[in-house]
Parts: C-alpha cells; structure tokens; sequence
C-alpha cells in the first residue's frame, strides 16, 4: 500500500480518488493488494486510511530494522512540496528504499507498491499480483480464484430421489461398496451401454424453452440474413417508454444481417407544435383564417411557409432522437465482424430522394407539401456495403433547390418498393388485431386479394400521390363505428399503404402494435404477434375443369411412362377433375397437384407435377403450399403423399415417413401393397407454419 501524509493522497487527483457521500476515500489498483506481514495472509480489499499508518508503519520497521520517515518529520505539516513516498526495491538479499517526490509519483505509472514477504522481498517491478492463500505452495492464484479442494465433481443425478429403479440401482451400489473390484464395476456408468437414468440437472430446468425457442428461430434468422427491410416509424412512439426497447430490437434485427432503412415521421409533433400556436393566437386574438397547417383530404396537410418551419424543426428533433438512441443500441449489441475487422453500425442520414410539389387540388394550394419524385436506390446500396443504416424524414429535396413535406408512411412504401426490399413493417400508435366474427379466431395472416376486400369493405383507397382517401358512407353503420375508432381507421391506412409497398415489388408487409419485443418474436418466430400480409405468390392456380383434362393428361404423360406416376386415363381424370387444381401460365398448365380428404382430419397430397420448362423457379412449392393451406382451411391438418422416385424432396420440405398403419382406415384399403409406395406424412399447426415454409422457398426461387 502506499504510505505517507494525509497531505499526499489529497493531491494524487481524481484519478486515485473516489467520492462518496462526500467522503473521499483512496482507491487502489489490484496489483497493489498484498500479504499482510504478521498474519501472512492476503489483505484482500481493505482501503488503506490515515488510521492504517501507524499499524503499517510499525510493519514496515519490523520488517526492515529502520523507520519509514525522517526523525524530524512532522504529520501536521502541510507543505506540498515536500511530500514524499518511500517506495521498497529489491536486489537479491538486498533492500534499499527510494524517495519519491510527489511529481515522480504522478508522472510514474507505478502509483502503488507492494510489502514483500518476510521470506523473500518483491521487487517493483514484479509486484505479488494477488494474495497467497498457501505461504508454503509455490503457486500463485488470482484474487478471485476458487481453492480447487473445496470443488468436488458430482454426477448430475446425485442427491435426488428419482426414480425406483435408479433408487435400487443406488442402494445395490452401496451394498457393494466393502468390495473394491465390485465398487470400481459399480462407481462408473457407461452412458452409452447402460440402461442408468440420468436426472435433469436443476440448473438447465428453465432452459429448454429457450433452447426451443432458439433453435425454431435459426431458420428465421438464415432466410431474413441479407434482406432489406423499411420501417415506419411514428412520431408518436418516441414518447413511449418502451421506445428505447424498439431502438434495441432494430440493432439486433441489424445485428442479425438484415439490411436496414427506417422512415421516421414527425406528424405527432407537428400537430403539437401547431396547436400550441393556434392556442397562443387566440389568446392574443390574432387567429389566422389561412390553412397553413391544416390537414386536408384525409391525411395530407397544408404545408405554408410558417407550418414548412415547423416541419423542418420537428423533423429534426425527430431524427435526432432516434440516431442517438439506435446508435446507442449499435453499441450495445457489438459490431459486425468482416474479417478480422470488427465494424460498429452507423446511422446515415442524408438526401437519399427528391420530391416534387403536390400542387393545387380541388382550388387549394398545397405549399410545400409533396410527394416522393426518385429514390437514390444506388446511394442507399452504398451505405449498406458499409453495413450502415439508413434514416429518412419526411423532408425530401427537389433538384431546384426546393423542400418539402412528404407523408411519410407513402415515402416509406415508395422506398420499399423502389429498393425491391423482402418486407415493409409499419409500426402501431394503438395496438389492434383481427379476429374472424364466425369462428372468434384471431387472423394474423392476409393475401394481397383479402387485403383489397377489407379495404373495399370499409370504402377506403390510397391516392397515387400518397394520401388516403376514405368514401363515406351514410348507410353503412359499420363503417362509421370503426371509423369512428383511432386505432381502426390507423390500420385501415397502414394496410392501404401496405397495399402500395407490395404492388410495387415488397414480398411481405407486417403491421405491428407498440408492444415490447414485439419486433423480434414477428420476425424470429413461428406464432408472431402481429399482422403479416403476404404477396399473392398462388396468382395463376385455380380449380381444374373438364377443359383441363387433355393439358393434364399432356403433362403427366411422361412420368406415367417412367414409372414415377400412376398411369390415370382421360376418363379417369374427368371423373375426378374437382380434386385436381391447375397452375396456369398465358393460358398453358404448367403445374398439377390433387388434393383428396380422409375422415378424421387427413388429406392426400397426389399427381404433383410441374413440366420440365418451369421446373427450379418455385411452380412446384407455390403448388405444394396452395393444397397445403387448402387442407387446413378444410380442417385437415394431417396432410400425406405416397411416393416411389421424389421421397427426398418432400423429406425436404417437412414430410417423414411413416407405416401404413398411420393412414386413415379407408385409405389403408386402397394401399397398392405390389407397389409398395413410401408414406410420407406431415402434420401443419397453423397458418405460420405454411408462412414459415413459403418464406423459405420463395427465397430460394
């Protein structure tokens, strides 16, 4: 430790020092812990005080034969100049002492020194790096080590009674124990050619959900690896106190290899900003009959010059926010490692679009409102080789010089749709769902052509430059009631932009409510959370008819030479073409499947064909999948194929082989047994399970 005045670690700085309910106390590195002289064991962390001099001194003479401090040294004295420190060094049996003055002490990285041992002096510069528990081994341990006798080694079952027979394998063990060859037979257990039980460790028993959970989440993280993805984000959830939680989730998401564009918008502010100026006004009574700033045709707004300050003030603060939050969360989760270079995301903002005016509308003049002109599709890609994320506000550039106020739910589709990104997810101000009236099950999934049904139903429609438009309705009532709540009217409108993202190339679109996680458990897992609306990637496949039969006939001709198929004639065919459906390319089958159900909850996948011309592009999956979701919405969940030649790539897909016994009874009687065809079955949970395998093979197509 080191010695000397009071006078001397008052003036070591801040660095040597720490403050605590305005105490000072001295604060020493780990190098300078040591071996107390007397009782030869470690010190460990006691903090040297002024009432430790004397006891340290009287060590120091003891161990030394001389006093520390000169005869005439005075502990009063406060003369700064003066203060000194008495630091030991050792060669062989030798000890010197060194006097350092105070700026040879500060100016030395060495502030601390070590007591060397009765037997043997250290010498500074190899100073005792921790404690010796054991004065008589030549071992040195760390100040946090474990004495490795007091660690024992136990099997994971020991201690529990578990079950009877492991409870009389035991006593038969201990009842040979007097024996030493029957104990050295008994003591050990062969894991591979006993019979021993072993019992679940307690330290693993709240693991397996999460093992579980990891593992259904690995083929998630490998198929959204390389994707791009544009969030919306809405001013409002900066005030949300999970908001620093979705700054987190969208790192990970990074983290994880996604390709990341956030759209930020500012609406909430604004109308902050400008009801707190019409407020003011008033009470001034200066109101303005100007429509600067109000909102127009739904949800776009009169953007004059005063509201344009506004926007650009709010936008700002906005941008502002969410850089320094997310790259906070940038930090937090670690860089991404490119070689031996471990790189740590930035968040890049800039004019990565122009805009163009809106224009006059129905007589009003719209100001500085606007709408997306051009995305800066090879800028953006830029930022992402340098695994950078890419922030947008609703504040876009014209190539004269012009800004403008662009509704940021549309820049986000538009951006989505130009950058061909794999998924658009619009975040909640107010959490909804959609549940089915009939069966009070709740709907996470919809296609593109139910999306279109819904918005029709409720009358609503999005404007080509970007603001919606809702006909109302004074005969429906309906339509009023969810009109008239917040968080249905908002949902209506993200689906509507959805709509816009995914006409323009965007594969899938979530809608998500402001819940914690609720980003990640959408992306990374089975079930979801929210609303995910899919491409309608089943366009061209229909129910077969009479006119189909020779097309199927044609196309499955071939394989029915081979061998792979059973031979179906024409009339057979005619007879059972209600069970076959036909995928269909400028009029010409180009793939075949037949779905036929089973009493309790089966259903036969069979005829699956796709002509040689269109094989590899993903015709087969989009057919295997479309009688997949036909089986379940007919409440088949058990679905099963018979095959000779292509058992592999239904292995692929999820199937595995089961008995004959597993068919359903009727079907076990129609079982060709001189054929003797493979049985594959594969049994589906639900709707995200089908997601989960068309987000796999539409990647691969």
């Amino acid at each position: 430790p080191l010695l000397g005045r009071s006078s001397f670690y008052e003036n070591l700085g801040p660095s040597s020092m720490n403050f605590r309910d305005g105490k000072r106390m001295s604060v020493f590195k780990d190098d300078a812990f040591n071996v107390d002289v007397e009782s030869k064991r470690p010190i460990g962390e006691k903090l040297l005080d002024e009432r430790d001099l004397s006891a340290e001194e009287s060590a120091y003479e003891e161990l030394l034969g001389e006093s520390f401090y000169d005869d005439n040294h005075d502990d009063d004295d406060t003369d700064d100049d003066v203060d000194s420190l008495l630091v030991d060094t050792a060669e062989g049996d030798k000890v010197s002492i060194s006097i350092l003055t105070k700026e040879e002490i500060i100016n030395d990285e060495a502030t601390s020194t070590t007591i060397p041992t009765s037997a043997t002096p250290q010498p500074i510069s190899t100073p005792i790096t921790a404690a010796e528990t054991n004065t008589g081994s030549s071992k040195k341990s760390t100040l946090l080590s474990i004495d490795p006798k007091t660690i024992d080694i136990i099997p994971l079952n020991q201690g529990k009674a578990a079950e009877e027979g492991e409870q009389a394998t035991m006593e038969d063990d201990d009842s040979a124990s007097n024996n030493s060859d029957n104990l050295k037979s008994s003591s050990f257990i062969d894991p591979i050619q006993s019979n021993h039980k072993f019992s679940k460790w307690e330290g693993l028993a709240d693991t397996g959900s999460f093992v579980k959970m990891f593992r259904g989440s690995a083929s998630y993280i490998a198929n959204h690896r390389g994707t791009l993805a544009v969030y919306h984000i809405p001013g409002e959830l900066l005030t949300w106190e999970g908001f620093p939680g979705l700054m987190d989730d969208i790192a990970l998401t990074w983290l994880l290899g996604m390709k990341i564009v956030l759209v930020a918008g500012c609406r909430h502010q604004i109308d902050l900003r400008l009801d707190d100026i019409d407020n003011e006004e008033e009470y001034d009574g200066e109101g303005s009959h100007s429509l600067g700033g109000k909102v127009m045709m739904s949800s776009i707004r009169v953007t004059d010059e005063d509201t344009l300050r506004v926007v650009k003030e709010e936008a700002g603060f906005v941008r502002f926010e969410i850089e320094r939050r997310l790259a906070k969360s940038l930090r937090l989760h670690g860089g991404l490692v490119k070689g031996s270079e471990s790189l740590v995301g930035n968040v890049v903002s800039g004019n990565f679009y122009s805009a163009q005016p809106f224009g006059v509308v129905d007589g009003i003049d719209y100001c500085w409102t606007g709408f997306p002109r051009k995305v800066e599709i090879e800028r953006i890609r830029q930022v992402h080789e340098t695994n950078d994320i890419v922030l947008l506000t609703s504040l876009g550039v014209s190539p004269s010089g012009e800004i403008f106020n662009v509704n940021s739910e549309f820049l986000a589709a538009t951006v989505a749709g130009s950058m061909s990104a794999s998924k658009i997810i619009y975040f909640n101000v107010h959490g909804t769902s959609f549940q089915h009236k009939l069966t009070e099950k709740p709907v996470q999934n919809l296609r593109v052509s139910d999306a279109k049904n819904l918005l029709a139903h409720y009358k609503m429609r999005i404007h080509p430059k970007g603001f919606a438009l809702v006909d109302l309705d004074g005969d429906s009532p309906e339509q009023s009631e969810t009109l008239r709540t917040p968080g249905s009217m908002e949902t209506l409108i993200k689906i509507g932009y959805s709509m816009v993202a995914l006409e323009k190339g965007v594969k899938r679109a979530h809608i998500l409510a402001p819940e914690n996680g609720a980003l990640v458990q959408e992306l990374y897992t089975r079930d979801g959370c929210g609303t995910l609306i899919s491409r309608d990637i089943y366009e061209g496949i229909r129910r077969g008819d009479v006119n189909d039969v020779s097309g199927i006939y044609d196309l499955i001709d071939p394989l029915v030479r081979s061998g792979t198929l059973v031979e179906r004639p024409k009339s057979k065919l005619e007879k059972e073409i209600l069970s076959y459906y036909v995928y269909t390319r400028d009029g010409l089958i180009v793939a075949t499947g037949q779905l036929k159900r089973f009493e309790g909850g089966f259903a036969e996948i069979g005829c699956l064909v796709v002509s040689k011309d269109y094989r590899r592009g993903g015709k087969g999956d989009a057919m295997l999948g479309y009688l997949e979701r036909l089986s379940l919405q007919c409440g088949a969940k058990k679905v099963f194929v018979l095959s000779t030649q292509t058992m592999e790539w239904f292995v692929e897909r999820g199937f595995r082989e089961v008995p004959v016994e597993s068919l359903p009874p009727s079907r076990q009687a129609l079982y060709n047994k001189k054929r003797k065809s493979k049985i594959y079955m594969k049994e589906i949970d639900g709707d995200r399970d089908l997601d989960a395998a068309e987000l796999w093979w539409s990647n691969k197509s």
